[in-house]
């Protein structure tokens, strides 16, 4: 059952829950991070509008940057920033940043440990019509392996909002990401957000499988976990909003509780939240895992359901996925 303790949105699964793009939470939590801190600055590369910094820009002019079609040089620049006392927020669509300049964040602010704030934004294939040269579905896997990073995936605006002011006071380099599209507001101003903390979003008795999920792609995990419950199958859902660091101790004890694990997120099913989990179950955990996210492959233009639909990202391929691992496990034991 959804975990009402958490104060989750109890409108839900009603046919007409709000929504709204993670991006909005990251206009509006920019503001208050910086309503907050003087020292909150903000930089673009062309986009203030679609990466929602337009409110910023207006409120705070002599502290935001326009670098135009720069995502190279405004890294470097918000790495001088970071290191010289201010919080430096920097956005464009995540195929440009972290895409086109991953070697820019590596050197000028991973390996200095600058303070630097990195807003990825339509990220995913929910971007749809714009293309495969815009939907990022490898970002979380380049930024992940850098060292001194933390790396975010809020589930929805409310939350965004939250990871974004957080973001500010954190020190070190943070990798925010955020989509495009309207998705289910799955959260209130009052569910717990701590990074590095994840939460259990959906809970049963006697649960046969973890299903962790990062990002929007959350909503078709609940959605799954309903379906479960009406044909027997009780299954947990777990909020993973924070790929680095992972929650170890917590994944470890659902993952024992359980015996398998689904993953699933709107990227490259190798690499990001799928292999990251993977990797630390390796290590202290080994149990069946089955990752949903995009097959080694690149998507197309086209509507976001369709899309989720064709490259199996949706509700019901998080479901064939759990069955799988339970036939996979009671194969294996």
């Amino acid at each position: 059952m959804l975990n009402l303790d958490l104060h989750l949105n109890p409108k839900l699964f009603d046919p007409g829950v709000a929504q709204k793009p993670t991006r909005d939470g990251y206009g509006n939590g920019l503001v208050a991070a910086a309503s907050e801190n003087p020292n909150v600055v903000a930089l673009t590369a062309d986009l203030k509008e679609s990466t929602r910094v337009e409110e910023f820009a207006q409120k705070f002019p002599e502290r935001f940057f326009e670098c135009g079609v720069a995502e190279q040089n405004m890294v470097t620049v918000a790495a001088g920033l970071g290191v010289s006392g201010k919080i430096p927020f920097i956005s464009s669509y995540a195929t440009f940043s972290p895409g086109r300049n991953w070697e820019q964040i590596r050197t000028t602010v991973c390996y200095n440990n600058s303070n630097v704030k990195i807003a990825g934004h339509h990220a995913g294939i929910s971007v749809g019509p714009d293309g495969v040269t815009h939907q990022a579905t490898e970002d979380v896997a380049i930024m992940r392996v850098l060292p001194n990073l933390t790396v975010i995936v809020p589930c929805d605006a409310v939350e965004a909002e939250k990871a974004t002011k957080a973001a500010a006071q954190i020190w070190g380099p943070v990798y925010l990401r955020f989509t495009r599209e309207k998705t289910p507001i799955l959260t209130t101003a009052d569910t717990p957000f701590r990074p590095g903390k994840a939460e259990l979003f959906w809970t049963a008795a006697k649960p046969r499988v973890l299903v962790i999920a990062s990002g929007p792609i959350l909503y078709q995990a609940l959605l799954t976990a309903r379906e479960l419950e009406q044909e027997k199958i009780p299954v947990l859902v777990l909020n993973c909003h924070t790929i680095k660091p992972l929650d170890e101790q917590q994944i470890i004890t659902l993952a024992k509780k359980t015996g398998a694990v689904v993953t699933a997120e709107e990227h490259q099913a190798a690499g990001g939240l799928g292999g990251a989990i993977t990797e630390l179950l390796a290590h202290k955990l080994p149990v069946p895992v089955a990752r949903v996210g995009l097959a080694d492959c690149f998507a197309e233009s086209g509507p976001p359901a369709q899309l989720f639909a064709k490259y199996g990202l949706d509700a019901s391929s998080i479901k064939s996925a759990v069955k799988r691992i339970l036939r996979q496990r009671n194969h294996d034991f």
